[in-house]
């Protein structure tokens, strides 16, 4: 298939849905399925079949707004979310309702929801482009919105190294949390001796909090794997797998379903896009252990082993899954490469902050009122994500905190909220943007109790190998435990930090040296409140 060719396809599934005059979309993502979204699309199609085919009913990814699910949205074919009729909190028995609405000028005023309100309009979406618009198991969605053409653009327009220069010169950094620069890992495994290689998506997103990732791949599966196939043409790898939690059910059907659909319609397999290029993915369960979100852990389980971490070096780049070169990226990394082939290095390069580039999917969670997921250019401040997008603390109250970075991250106080969202600036208030969880925290949170609470998560999600690890998060767990019981004094406080340094700079992996994080955070801006507690 040449890149004509796939235009004409995707015109062609473009013209057919134009031949509907109104198209009912229904979020099926996790979170709107838990509210019961799936009866709402039964009743809706329920309601349409005695109809002709001037309306189709279709479920969706997510939306976005997950606090004012189930969402449902009304508009012509190819229509974009913003452009979309929306309504919030829908019932089955809104179907009727809703289908006899259908061409009248005014919404429902009871369901309505705006999608003139800054949480849609206040967006730049890339990775989310198509999330809430597409159905995730319908191959012919992709491609209408462009699904696989960068992939088709790539192996037969470009060279790897034109698409290696493309990568590095957006200025895209690994969106999985340590920011690498992502066209000098590219290069690193391109660089490496001829034989087999290995593209792996790390998937395993547990942070408390977090769902960015699995949203992606529950939303729009084909942009990941699209992404995955690029990057083994560019590296020069025609293995991939795909490192997602077993815990996401949903997510891994889609994902399963989308590899079949591409493999069948030739973007995966032997000889894309009438080429010599060949690219198979695979996907590994993970059971649920945090740590296998670390590289070394992760490849250390697809290979059957225990998931524990190794020292570096060497790098996965180096010597990796099976001792071959291995590129490791995250979901949100893999669904930037297919625009950044589309539109080109500096069309990316243009959005964001001098080094920080693009845009950043965060899920906004805790006490705020629009809860869900959003996607911001990077050097948004902190203030602009919390009050405008989404929407400040319910009843007027004031921020306390926000903890980015999840169990790895820490606490920025109300005084910081200015500060712009990026890796550098993030990394100086002693916290890090992590894969995007963002926790909202109002006056009635207890700091103490917050740090306690992820020192908790660290301890109980070590894996055990290295003792500054293991024992070093159950004596800070300890520790916390006494300061918020307040039996503790400055001693045990002065030792609580002791602790700190110590874990940070000895334990072998991420999880042991960021455990400290949310404590030394914590103590930065709320010493008052430890110090509140001790018995002297």
């Amino acid at each position: 298939m040449h890149l004509d060719d796939l235009a004409e396809q995707a015109a062609t599934i473009r013209t057919r849905d134009a031949e509907t005059e109104h198209e009912i979309r229904v979020c099926m993502a996790a979170s709107c399925q838990s509210s019961g979204s799936g009866q709402v699309l039964e009743a809706l199609r329920a309601g349409v079949e005695p109809q002709t085919q001037s309306c189709r009913v279709k479920g969706v990814g997510c939306m976005g707004l997950c606090s004012a699910g189930p969402l449902v949205a009304v508009a012509p074919p190819g229509t974009t979310l913003n452009a979309s009729r929306l309504y919030r909190d829908v019932a089955p028995a809104n179907a009727p309702a809703i289908l006899d609405n259908l061409g009248k000028p005014d919404p429902i005023e009871r369901l309505h929801c705006p999608t003139d309100q800054p949480f849609f309009t206040a967006q730049h979406r890339i990775v989310l482009e198509h999330s809430g618009q597409i159905d995730p198991d319908s191959l012919d969605d992709a491609i209408a919105v462009g699904g696989y053409s960068a992939l088709v653009r790539a192996l037969t327009e470009l060279t790897p190294a034109e698409v290696l220069r493309e990568v590095t010169s957006s200025g895209l950094r690994g969106r999985g949390g340590g920011g690498y620069p992502t066209g000098l890992k590219w290069s690193t495994v391109a660089k490496m001796p001829g034989g087999q290689k290995y593209i792996v998506c790390n998937a395993d997103e547990g942070d408390p909090g977090a769902f960015m990732d699995r949203a992606v791949l529950e939303s729009d599966p084909h942009r990941v794997i699209e992404g995955m196939a690029i990057a083994g043409y560019a590296v020069g790898a025609s293995k991939g797998y795909v490192y997602v939690r077993a815990e996401y059910p949903l997510a891994v059907e889609r994902l399963t379903n989308a590899i079949r659909k591409a493999k069948r319609a030739g973007f995966l397999g032997s000889q894309i896009a009438d080429t010599q290029f060949g690219f198979e993915i695979e996907i590994r369960l993970g059971a649920g252990a945090f740590v296998c979100g670390e590289e070394t852990a992760l490849m250390a389980s697809i290979q059957g082993l225990r998931g524990q971490p190794r020292p570096r070096p060497p790098y996965p780049a180096e010597a990796g899954l099976w001792g071959c070169p291995t590129l490791i990226n995250n979901v949100e990394t893999f669904a930037n490469i297919a625009p950044i082939v589309r539109e080109g290095g500096d069309w990316f390069a243009a959005l964001g902050t001098e080094g920080s580039k693009g845009t950043k999917v965060f899920a906004l969670a805790g006490t705020i009122v629009n809860t869900g997921l959003i996607e911001v250019p990077m050097g948004t401040r902190l203030a602009h994500i919390i009050e405008v997008i989404g929407g400040g603390i319910p009843g007027g109250g004031r921020v306390k905190a926000v903890q980015t970075g999840g169990p790895s991250g820490g606490c920025i106080p109300r005084a910081h909220l200015d500060t712009p969202v990026d890796y550098d600036s993030l990394k100086g208030l002693g916290t890090i943007m992590g894969s995007g969880g963002m926790i909202v925290m109002d006056e009635r949170s207890s700091m103490v109790d917050v740090a306690r609470y992820f020192m908790e998560f660290c301890m109980t999600e070590s894996c055990g190998k290295c003792v500054p690890c293991r024992t070093g998060t159950q004596q800070m767990h300890a520790l916390l435990e006494r300061i918020a019981a307040a039996e503790a004094g400055r001693a045990e406080l002065a030792l609580l930090e002791e602790l700190c340094e110590v874990v940070q700079a000895t334990s072998l992996c991420g999880l042991g040296q960021t455990a400290p994080n949310p404590v030394l955070s914590t103590l930065r801006y709320f010493r008052d409140e430890y110090e509140s507690r001790l018995v002297d």
